[in-house]
Protein backbone atom coordinates (compact mmCIF):
# COMPACT_ATOMS: atom_id res chain seq x y z
CA UNK A 1 0.00 0.00 0.00
CA UNK A 2 1.44 3.55 -0.89
CA UNK A 3 1.61 5.63 1.74
CA UNK A 4 1.24 8.47 -0.14
CA UNK A 5 -1.93 7.54 -1.50
CA UNK A 6 -2.81 6.99 2.17
CA UNK A 7 -2.07 10.46 3.06
CA UNK A 8 -3.88 11.98 -0.12
CA UNK A 9 -6.75 10.17 1.18
CA UNK A 10 -6.24 11.85 4.32
CA UNK A 11 -8.46 14.95 2.74
CA UNK A 12 -10.81 12.95 1.63
CA UNK A 13 -11.54 11.17 5.39
CA UNK A 14 -11.39 14.94 6.67
CA UNK A 15 -14.19 15.76 3.76
CA UNK A 16 -16.58 12.42 4.94
CA UNK A 17 -16.18 13.92 8.55
CA UNK A 18 -17.44 17.26 8.19
CA UNK A 19 -20.03 16.25 5.70
CA UNK A 20 -21.33 14.13 9.32
CA UNK A 21 -21.11 17.14 11.08
CA UNK A 22 -22.81 19.00 9.39
CA UNK A 23 -24.93 17.04 6.86
CA UNK A 24 -26.60 14.77 9.80
CA UNK A 25 -29.31 17.90 10.25
CA UNK A 26 -30.81 17.62 7.55
CA UNK A 27 -32.23 14.02 8.59
CA UNK A 28 -32.39 13.93 12.08
CA UNK A 29 -31.91 18.10 13.44
CA UNK A 30 -35.64 18.26 13.33
CA UNK A 31 -36.54 15.48 15.62
CA UNK A 32 -33.99 16.32 18.07
CA UNK A 33 -34.35 20.00 18.21
CA UNK A 34 -37.82 19.28 19.04
CA UNK A 35 -36.98 16.63 21.86
CA UNK A 36 -38.27 13.55 20.06
CA UNK A 37 -35.70 11.73 19.76
CA UNK A 38 -32.37 12.01 21.70
CA UNK A 39 -29.36 13.17 20.03
CA UNK A 40 -27.23 10.02 21.10
CA UNK A 41 -30.06 7.54 19.55
CA UNK A 42 -30.22 10.24 16.07
CA UNK A 43 -26.16 9.76 15.64
CA UNK A 44 -26.53 5.93 16.03
CA UNK A 45 -29.37 5.01 13.58
CA UNK A 46 -27.32 8.23 11.19
CA UNK A 47 -24.66 6.51 11.52
CA UNK A 48 -25.63 2.59 10.80
CA UNK A 49 -27.63 3.57 7.91
CA UNK A 50 -25.53 6.32 5.99
CA UNK A 51 -22.35 3.27 6.05
CA UNK A 52 -24.66 0.84 4.96
CA UNK A 53 -26.28 3.74 1.80
CA UNK A 54 -22.12 4.28 1.31
CA UNK A 55 -21.16 0.43 0.71
CA UNK A 56 -24.79 -0.72 -0.88
CA UNK A 57 -25.77 1.93 -3.26
CA UNK A 58 -22.83 4.58 -3.05
CA UNK A 59 -21.22 3.33 -6.64
CA UNK A 60 -23.86 5.54 -8.64
CA UNK A 61 -23.78 8.61 -5.82
CA UNK A 62 -24.17 11.66 -8.04
CA UNK A 63 -22.58 12.25 -11.51
CA UNK A 64 -23.50 15.57 -11.95
CA UNK A 65 -20.63 17.49 -10.16
CA UNK A 66 -18.52 15.47 -12.94
CA UNK A 67 -19.35 18.04 -15.67
CA UNK A 68 -17.74 21.01 -13.70
CA UNK A 69 -14.34 20.02 -14.02
CA UNK A 70 -11.90 16.76 -14.08
CA UNK A 71 -9.61 16.26 -11.04
CA UNK A 72 -6.81 14.50 -12.97
CA UNK A 73 -3.85 14.22 -10.83
CA UNK A 74 -4.40 13.09 -6.98
CA UNK A 75 -2.43 15.62 -5.35
CA UNK A 76 -4.92 18.44 -6.66
CA UNK A 77 -7.77 15.81 -5.70
CA UNK A 78 -6.74 16.06 -2.45
CA UNK A 79 -6.85 19.69 -2.25
CA UNK A 80 -9.83 20.09 -3.62
CA UNK A 81 -11.20 17.94 -1.36
CA UNK A 82 -9.44 19.02 1.92
CA UNK A 83 -10.26 22.91 0.55
CA UNK A 84 -14.22 21.69 0.95
CA UNK A 85 -13.51 20.01 4.03
CA UNK A 86 -12.35 22.75 5.63
CA UNK A 87 -15.41 25.38 4.66
CA UNK A 88 -17.34 23.11 5.63
CA UNK A 89 -15.70 23.17 8.94
CA UNK A 90 -15.86 26.14 9.53
CA UNK A 91 -19.39 26.43 8.78
CA UNK A 92 -19.85 23.74 11.26
CA UNK A 93 -18.41 25.29 13.93
CA UNK A 94 -20.21 28.41 13.35
CA UNK A 95 -23.35 26.14 13.73
CA UNK A 96 -24.75 26.87 10.14
CA UNK A 97 -26.09 23.97 7.83
CA UNK A 98 -24.61 23.99 4.72
CA UNK A 99 -24.12 21.97 1.65
CA UNK A 100 -21.01 19.89 0.96
CA UNK A 101 -21.85 19.71 -2.46
CA UNK A 102 -21.83 23.56 -2.18
CA UNK A 103 -18.01 23.34 -1.24
CA UNK A 104 -17.15 20.32 -3.72
CA UNK A 105 -18.24 23.02 -6.01
CA UNK A 106 -16.42 25.49 -5.46
CA UNK A 107 -13.61 24.04 -4.89
CA UNK A 108 -13.57 22.04 -8.65
CA UNK A 109 -14.02 25.99 -9.78
CA UNK A 110 -10.85 27.04 -7.55
CA UNK A 111 -9.40 23.91 -9.58
CA UNK A 112 -10.16 25.23 -12.74
CA UNK A 113 -9.08 28.29 -12.49
CA UNK A 114 -5.81 27.20 -11.12
CA UNK A 115 -5.30 24.75 -13.99
CA UNK A 116 -6.76 26.34 -16.88
CA UNK A 117 -9.63 24.38 -17.70
CA UNK A 118 -13.15 25.06 -18.60
CA UNK A 119 -15.95 25.23 -16.20
CA UNK A 120 -19.34 24.21 -17.81
CA UNK A 121 -21.36 27.06 -17.34
CA UNK A 122 -24.42 25.46 -18.57
CA UNK A 123 -23.76 22.71 -15.94
CA UNK A 124 -23.40 25.39 -13.26
CA UNK A 125 -25.97 27.54 -13.69
CA UNK A 126 -28.00 24.24 -13.71
CA UNK A 127 -26.89 23.36 -10.75
CA UNK A 128 -26.69 27.14 -9.46
CA UNK A 129 -30.94 27.27 -10.29
CA UNK A 130 -31.25 24.35 -8.62
CA UNK A 131 -29.92 26.37 -4.68
CA UNK A 132 -32.83 28.41 -5.41
CA UNK A 133 -35.45 26.08 -6.52
CA UNK A 134 -34.67 23.41 -3.56
CA UNK A 135 -35.32 25.78 -0.70
CA UNK A 136 -38.38 26.97 -2.59
CA UNK A 137 -39.29 23.56 -3.28
CA UNK A 138 -39.05 22.99 0.90
CA UNK A 139 -41.12 25.39 1.63
CA UNK A 140 -43.76 24.42 -0.70
CA UNK A 141 -43.85 21.40 -0.16
CA UNK A 142 -43.46 21.55 3.86
CA UNK A 143 -46.62 24.00 4.02
CA UNK A 144 -48.71 21.40 2.45
CA UNK A 145 -47.86 18.47 3.97
CA UNK A 146 -48.32 20.35 7.20
CA UNK A 147 -51.67 21.54 6.12
CA UNK A 148 -52.51 17.75 5.08
CA UNK A 149 -51.13 15.89 8.18
CA UNK A 150 -52.88 18.23 10.61
CA UNK A 151 -56.21 17.66 9.15
CA UNK A 152 -55.40 13.88 8.68
CA UNK A 153 -54.56 14.10 12.54
CA UNK A 154 -57.50 15.86 13.15
CA UNK A 155 -59.83 13.26 11.06
CA UNK A 156 -58.83 10.61 12.78
CA UNK A 157 -58.74 11.88 16.68
CA UNK A 158 -55.95 9.59 17.89
CA UNK A 159 -55.05 9.72 21.55
CA UNK A 160 -52.02 11.91 22.85
CA UNK A 161 -50.18 9.32 24.02
CA UNK A 162 -50.87 6.91 20.57
CA UNK A 163 -49.81 10.38 18.14
CA UNK A 164 -46.50 10.59 20.37
CA UNK A 165 -45.98 6.59 19.23
CA UNK A 166 -46.34 7.32 15.91
CA UNK A 167 -44.83 10.46 15.58
CA UNK A 168 -41.45 8.90 17.12
CA UNK A 169 -41.40 6.10 14.95
CA UNK A 170 -42.30 8.39 11.72
CA UNK A 171 -39.39 10.29 13.02
CA UNK A 172 -36.98 7.25 13.39
CA UNK A 173 -38.44 5.98 10.11
CA UNK A 174 -37.81 9.12 7.73
CA UNK A 175 -34.37 9.74 9.46
CA UNK A 176 -33.15 6.18 8.71
CA UNK A 177 -34.25 6.53 5.23
CA UNK A 178 -32.82 10.11 5.12
CA UNK A 179 -29.65 8.66 6.55
CA UNK A 180 -29.41 5.70 3.75
CA UNK A 181 -29.49 8.33 0.99
CA UNK A 182 -27.18 10.59 2.64
CA UNK A 183 -24.73 8.12 2.75
CA UNK A 184 -25.84 6.67 -1.20
CA UNK A 185 -25.37 10.22 -2.44
CA UNK A 186 -23.02 11.91 -0.64
CA UNK A 187 -19.99 9.18 -0.60
CA UNK A 188 -19.11 9.64 -4.29
CA UNK A 189 -18.35 13.39 -3.39
CA UNK A 190 -15.89 12.35 -0.36
CA UNK A 191 -14.10 9.39 -2.12
CA UNK A 192 -15.33 9.21 -5.31
CA UNK A 193 -11.81 10.94 -6.75
CA UNK A 194 -10.00 8.41 -5.08
CA UNK A 195 -11.66 5.52 -6.67
CA UNK A 196 -8.93 5.14 -9.11
CA UNK A 197 -5.77 5.46 -6.84
CA UNK A 198 -7.89 2.86 -4.10
CA UNK A 199 -5.19 1.57 -1.86
CA UNK A 200 -7.42 -1.72 -1.21
CA UNK A 201 -7.85 -4.99 -3.27
CA UNK A 202 -10.64 -7.54 -3.25
CA UNK A 203 -11.47 -9.51 -1.06
CA UNK A 204 -13.76 -12.74 -0.25
CA UNK A 205 -15.48 -13.93 2.73
CA UNK A 206 -15.82 -17.67 2.28
CA UNK A 207 -18.06 -18.16 -0.54
CA UNK A 208 -20.71 -15.73 0.89
CA UNK A 209 -19.95 -12.14 -0.53
CA UNK A 210 -16.96 -10.79 -2.26
CA UNK A 211 -16.10 -6.82 -1.21
CA UNK A 212 -14.54 -4.83 -3.66
CA UNK A 213 -11.77 -1.85 -3.47
CA UNK A 214 -14.49 0.30 -4.17
CA UNK A 215 -16.33 -0.87 -1.56
CA UNK A 216 -13.75 -0.92 1.35
CA UNK A 217 -12.80 2.80 0.08
CA UNK A 218 -16.74 3.96 0.58
CA UNK A 219 -16.60 2.13 3.78
CA UNK A 220 -14.03 3.93 5.28
CA UNK A 221 -14.97 7.35 4.12
CA UNK A 222 -18.34 6.76 5.73
CA UNK A 223 -17.16 5.23 9.13
CA UNK A 224 -15.43 9.15 8.96
CA UNK A 225 -19.04 10.25 8.35
CA UNK A 226 -20.81 8.08 10.97
CA UNK A 227 -17.11 9.53 13.13
CA UNK A 228 -18.46 13.17 12.32
CA UNK A 229 -22.12 12.59 13.28
CA UNK A 230 -21.03 11.27 16.16
CA UNK A 231 -18.29 14.13 17.72
CA UNK A 232 -19.55 17.12 16.31
CA UNK A 233 -23.48 17.34 14.54
CA UNK A 234 -25.16 18.55 17.23
CA UNK A 235 -24.61 21.99 17.40
CA UNK A 236 -26.19 22.03 13.86
CA UNK A 237 -28.93 19.94 14.48
CA UNK A 238 -30.12 22.20 17.21
CA UNK A 239 -29.94 25.05 14.53
CA UNK A 240 -32.21 23.53 12.48
CA UNK A 241 -34.57 21.81 14.80
CA UNK A 242 -34.53 25.05 17.14
CA UNK A 243 -33.02 27.67 15.64
CA UNK A 244 -35.34 28.71 12.78
CA UNK A 245 -38.10 28.17 14.00
CA UNK A 246 -39.45 26.12 17.31
CA UNK A 247 -40.97 22.87 15.73
CA UNK A 248 -43.93 20.84 17.38
CA UNK A 249 -43.04 16.80 16.63
CA UNK A 250 -45.36 16.47 14.15
CA UNK A 251 -44.32 19.33 12.16
CA UNK A 252 -40.37 18.02 12.60
CA UNK A 253 -41.70 14.74 10.60
CA UNK A 254 -43.62 16.68 7.84
CA UNK A 255 -39.57 18.84 7.38
CA UNK A 256 -37.57 14.86 7.04
CA UNK A 257 -40.97 13.83 4.34
CA UNK A 258 -40.38 17.05 2.58
CA UNK A 259 -36.94 17.05 2.24
CA UNK A 260 -37.27 13.58 1.12
CA UNK A 261 -39.67 14.52 -1.62
CA UNK A 262 -37.48 17.50 -2.72
CA UNK A 263 -34.19 15.32 -3.20
CA UNK A 264 -36.28 12.53 -4.61
CA UNK A 265 -37.18 14.83 -7.63
CA UNK A 266 -34.14 15.75 -8.81
CA UNK A 267 -32.62 12.31 -8.37
CA UNK A 268 -35.17 9.87 -9.98
CA UNK A 269 -34.44 8.78 -13.24
CA UNK A 270 -37.61 6.46 -13.51
CA UNK A 271 -39.65 10.21 -12.55
CA UNK A 272 -37.77 11.65 -15.66
CA UNK A 273 -38.70 8.92 -17.51
CA UNK A 274 -41.93 9.06 -16.99
CA UNK A 275 -42.48 13.06 -17.52
CA UNK A 276 -40.96 12.86 -20.62
CA UNK A 277 -43.32 9.62 -21.85
CA UNK A 278 -46.04 12.16 -21.38
CA UNK A 279 -44.89 15.16 -22.81
CA UNK A 280 -44.00 17.09 -19.53
CA UNK A 281 -41.29 18.99 -18.59
CA UNK A 282 -38.79 17.02 -17.10
CA UNK A 283 -37.00 18.01 -13.87
CA UNK A 284 -33.10 18.11 -14.74
CA UNK A 285 -30.80 15.08 -12.68
CA UNK A 286 -28.52 17.42 -10.42
CA UNK A 287 -27.43 16.83 -7.46
CA UNK A 288 -29.24 19.76 -4.58
CA UNK A 289 -28.66 20.64 -0.83
CA UNK A 290 -30.86 18.87 1.30
CA UNK A 291 -29.53 21.21 4.00
CA UNK A 292 -31.33 23.91 1.64
CA UNK A 293 -35.12 21.73 1.39
CA UNK A 294 -35.04 20.93 5.24
CA UNK A 295 -34.21 25.03 5.59
CA UNK A 296 -36.71 25.72 3.05
CA UNK A 297 -39.80 23.25 4.59
CA UNK A 298 -39.09 25.10 8.10
CA UNK A 299 -39.22 28.01 6.63
CA UNK A 300 -42.49 26.90 4.74
CA UNK A 301 -44.28 26.16 7.73
CA UNK A 302 -43.36 29.01 9.95
CA UNK A 303 -44.70 30.96 6.41
CA UNK A 304 -48.11 28.79 6.65
CA UNK A 305 -48.34 29.48 10.81
CA UNK A 306 -47.97 33.80 9.53
CA UNK A 307 -44.18 34.19 9.97
CA UNK A 308 -44.51 34.92 13.71
CA UNK A 309 -42.24 31.96 14.96
CA UNK A 310 -39.42 32.32 12.39
CA UNK A 311 -36.00 33.45 13.62
CA UNK A 312 -34.88 35.93 10.20
CA UNK A 313 -31.51 36.85 11.86
CA UNK A 314 -30.97 32.94 12.13
CA UNK A 315 -32.18 32.67 8.51
CA UNK A 316 -30.47 35.40 7.12
CA UNK A 317 -27.16 33.98 8.99
CA UNK A 318 -27.98 30.49 7.26
CA UNK A 319 -28.27 31.97 4.00
CA UNK A 320 -25.05 34.36 3.88
CA UNK A 321 -23.04 30.81 4.72
CA UNK A 322 -25.05 29.52 1.20
CA UNK A 323 -23.75 32.42 -0.65
CA UNK A 324 -20.05 32.27 0.83
CA UNK A 325 -19.47 28.62 0.87
CA UNK A 326 -18.35 28.16 -2.67
CA UNK A 327 -16.54 31.21 -2.72
CA UNK A 328 -14.41 30.25 0.54
CA UNK A 329 -13.85 27.15 -0.65
CA UNK A 330 -12.89 28.16 -4.40
CA UNK A 331 -10.62 31.06 -3.08
CA UNK A 332 -9.12 28.45 -0.60
CA UNK A 333 -8.13 25.69 -3.46
CA UNK A 334 -6.90 28.11 -5.42
CA UNK A 335 -4.17 29.63 -2.65
CA UNK A 336 -3.65 25.63 -1.37
CA UNK A 337 -2.84 24.62 -4.98
CA UNK A 338 -0.56 27.51 -5.42
CA UNK A 339 1.89 26.50 -2.32
CA UNK A 340 1.49 22.68 -3.13
CA UNK A 341 2.90 23.10 -6.58
CA UNK A 342 5.57 25.57 -5.70
CA UNK A 343 6.39 24.65 -2.34
CA UNK A 344 5.80 21.01 -2.27
CA UNK A 345 6.66 20.14 -5.81
CA UNK A 346 3.60 18.16 -6.16
CA UNK A 347 1.89 17.71 -9.58
CA UNK A 348 -1.79 19.20 -9.21
CA UNK A 349 -3.17 18.65 -12.43
CA UNK A 350 -2.04 17.29 -15.30
CA UNK A 351 -1.50 18.87 -19.01
CA UNK A 352 -4.86 18.88 -20.79
CA UNK A 353 -3.79 19.03 -24.54
CA UNK A 354 -5.95 19.60 -27.88
CA UNK A 355 -5.18 19.66 -31.54
CA UNK A 356 -7.54 19.96 -34.92
CA UNK A 357 -5.83 17.12 -36.70
CA UNK A 358 -7.40 16.61 -39.95
CA UNK A 359 -9.17 13.22 -38.04
CA UNK A 360 -10.91 15.60 -35.87
CA UNK A 361 -12.08 17.95 -38.24
CA UNK A 362 -13.55 15.19 -40.49
CA UNK A 363 -14.89 13.96 -37.30
CA UNK A 364 -16.62 17.62 -36.95
CA UNK A 365 -17.81 18.75 -40.60
CA UNK A 366 -19.52 14.99 -40.59
CA UNK A 367 -21.47 16.14 -37.72
CA UNK A 368 -22.33 19.34 -39.42
CA UNK A 369 -20.03 21.60 -38.25
CA UNK A 370 -18.19 24.69 -40.24
CA UNK A 371 -14.29 24.47 -39.79
CA UNK A 372 -13.25 26.42 -43.03
CA UNK A 373 -12.77 29.32 -40.15
CA UNK A 374 -10.43 27.57 -38.48
CA UNK A 375 -8.01 26.35 -41.02
CA UNK A 376 -5.04 28.16 -39.23
CA UNK A 377 -5.08 26.52 -36.03
CA UNK A 378 -5.00 23.08 -38.14
CA UNK A 379 -2.44 20.56 -36.81
CA UNK A 380 -1.08 23.73 -33.71
CA UNK A 381 -1.17 21.70 -30.67
CA UNK A 382 -2.48 24.02 -27.87
CA UNK A 383 -1.94 23.43 -23.80
CA UNK A 384 -5.06 24.31 -21.63
CA UNK A 385 -9.03 24.09 -22.30
CA UNK A 386 -9.06 27.73 -21.53
CA UNK A 387 -6.29 28.74 -24.01
CA UNK A 388 -7.75 26.70 -26.74
CA UNK A 389 -11.10 27.95 -25.99
CA UNK A 390 -9.54 31.64 -26.29
CA UNK A 391 -7.67 30.54 -29.99
CA UNK A 392 -11.44 29.17 -31.46
CA UNK A 393 -12.68 32.72 -30.20
CA UNK A 394 -10.49 34.41 -31.91
CA UNK A 395 -11.36 33.26 -35.40
CA UNK A 396 -15.13 32.80 -34.92
CA UNK A 397 -17.37 33.55 -32.19
CA UNK A 398 -19.46 30.55 -32.28
CA UNK A 399 -22.65 29.13 -30.16
CA UNK A 400 -21.82 27.71 -26.64
CA UNK A 401 -22.89 23.78 -27.88
CA UNK A 402 -20.91 24.17 -31.14
CA UNK A 403 -17.61 25.69 -29.07
CA UNK A 404 -18.29 22.89 -26.51
CA UNK A 405 -18.66 20.18 -29.68
CA UNK A 406 -15.29 21.40 -31.67
CA UNK A 407 -13.43 21.57 -27.54
CA UNK A 408 -14.49 18.19 -26.75
CA UNK A 409 -13.67 16.47 -29.98
CA UNK A 410 -9.98 18.21 -29.84
CA UNK A 411 -8.74 17.00 -26.21
CA UNK A 412 -6.32 14.45 -27.03
CA UNK A 413 -7.31 11.76 -24.70
CA UNK A 414 -5.01 8.63 -25.44
CA UNK A 415 -6.84 4.76 -25.00
CA UNK A 416 -5.75 1.53 -24.68
CA UNK A 417 -8.17 -1.04 -25.00
CA UNK A 418 -5.76 -3.77 -23.24
CA UNK A 419 -6.08 -7.05 -22.11
CA UNK A 420 -5.12 -6.10 -18.67
CA UNK A 421 -7.97 -3.72 -18.45
CA UNK A 422 -10.29 -5.61 -20.09
CA UNK A 423 -9.87 -8.26 -16.94
CA UNK A 424 -10.78 -5.64 -14.73
CA UNK A 425 -14.35 -4.86 -17.11
CA UNK A 426 -17.69 -4.69 -15.02
CA UNK A 427 -19.78 -7.11 -17.09
CA UNK A 428 -22.97 -6.88 -15.11
CA UNK A 429 -22.58 -2.13 -15.99
CA UNK A 430 -22.98 -3.88 -19.19
CA UNK A 431 -25.33 -5.54 -21.67
CA UNK A 432 -23.94 -8.51 -23.41
CA UNK A 433 -23.59 -7.36 -26.65
CA UNK A 434 -21.87 -4.21 -25.15
CA UNK A 435 -19.12 -6.34 -23.52
CA UNK A 436 -19.08 -8.00 -26.93
CA UNK A 437 -18.19 -5.54 -28.89
CA UNK A 438 -15.35 -4.14 -26.14
CA UNK A 439 -13.47 -7.20 -26.10
CA UNK A 440 -13.39 -7.23 -30.16
CA UNK A 441 -11.16 -3.86 -30.10
CA UNK A 442 -8.87 -5.76 -28.07
CA UNK A 443 -5.30 -4.05 -28.94
CA UNK A 444 -6.68 -1.01 -30.56
CA UNK A 445 -5.26 2.54 -29.20
CA UNK A 446 -7.23 5.64 -29.90
CA UNK A 447 -6.08 9.27 -29.55
CA UNK A 448 -9.39 11.05 -28.88
CA UNK A 449 -12.72 9.67 -26.70
CA UNK A 450 -15.02 10.30 -29.17
CA UNK A 451 -12.96 7.35 -31.51
CA UNK A 452 -13.77 5.20 -29.03
CA UNK A 453 -17.16 5.77 -29.50
CA UNK A 454 -17.66 5.70 -32.82
CA UNK A 455 -15.13 2.12 -33.17
CA UNK A 456 -18.12 0.55 -30.34
CA UNK A 457 -20.73 1.89 -32.09
CA UNK A 458 -19.69 0.27 -35.31
CA UNK A 459 -19.10 -2.98 -33.45
CA UNK A 460 -22.69 -2.56 -32.09
CA UNK A 461 -26.07 -0.72 -32.44
CA UNK A 462 -26.05 -1.25 -28.75
CA UNK A 463 -23.69 1.98 -28.55
CA UNK A 464 -25.51 3.88 -30.84
CA UNK A 465 -27.01 7.01 -29.66
CA UNK A 466 -30.44 7.03 -30.24
CA UNK A 467 -32.30 10.64 -31.51
CA UNK A 468 -32.66 13.28 -29.38
CA UNK A 469 -35.85 13.66 -27.53
CA UNK A 470 -37.37 13.55 -24.42
CA UNK A 471 -37.91 9.76 -24.87
CA UNK A 472 -34.40 8.65 -25.43
CA UNK A 473 -32.67 10.88 -23.16
CA UNK A 474 -32.72 8.35 -20.29
CA UNK A 475 -31.00 5.68 -22.52
CA UNK A 476 -28.41 8.71 -24.30
CA UNK A 477 -27.89 9.69 -20.52
CA UNK A 478 -26.83 5.98 -19.48
CA UNK A 479 -24.82 5.28 -22.67
CA UNK A 480 -22.97 8.30 -21.79
CA UNK A 481 -21.98 7.10 -18.45
CA UNK A 482 -20.94 4.01 -19.48
CA UNK A 483 -18.53 5.43 -21.79
CA UNK A 484 -17.20 7.47 -19.44
CA UNK A 485 -16.55 4.08 -17.27
CA UNK A 486 -14.67 3.06 -20.73
CA UNK A 487 -12.82 6.11 -21.28
CA UNK A 488 -11.41 5.96 -17.50
CA UNK A 489 -10.62 2.28 -18.00
CA UNK A 490 -8.71 2.67 -20.92
CA UNK A 491 -7.27 5.70 -20.54
CA UNK A 492 -3.63 5.23 -21.57
CA UNK A 493 -1.26 6.59 -18.66
CA UNK A 494 2.46 7.73 -19.66
CA UNK A 495 1.71 8.53 -23.04
CA UNK A 496 4.35 10.99 -24.60
CA UNK A 497 2.95 14.05 -26.64
CA UNK A 498 4.87 16.83 -28.09
CA UNK A 499 5.12 20.11 -26.84
CA UNK A 500 2.53 22.98 -27.88
CA UNK A 501 1.82 26.67 -27.10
Amino acid sequence: MDFTVLIFLSSGLFLGWSLGANDAANVFGTAVGSRMIRFTTAAAICSVFLILGAVISGAGAAHGLGKLGSLNALPGAFMAAFSAALTVYWMTKASLPVSTTQAVVGAIIGWNWFSGSITDMSALFKILGTWVACPILGAVFGALLYKMTVKAIGWANLHLLRLDLYTRLGLIVAGAFGSYSLGANNIGNVMGVFVSSSPFTDFSIGNLATISSVQQLFLVGAIAIGVGVFTYSKRVMMMVGEGLMPLSPVAAWVVVIAQSIVLFLFSSITLEHFLASKGLPTIPLIPVSSSQAVVGAVIGIGLLKGGKGIRWKSLGSIASGWVTTPIIAAILCFIALFFLQNVFNQEVYKEVRYVLEEAVITHLEKEGVAMEKFSSLQDREVIGGVRFRDLLREQMMLDGETEDRIITAAELFPLHVSEVALQNLDRDYLTAGQAAAVKRLTGRQFQHRWQLSDALSDQSTEWKRKEDNKLNKPFNQHLKEQLAYLYGLFEASGTQVSSGD
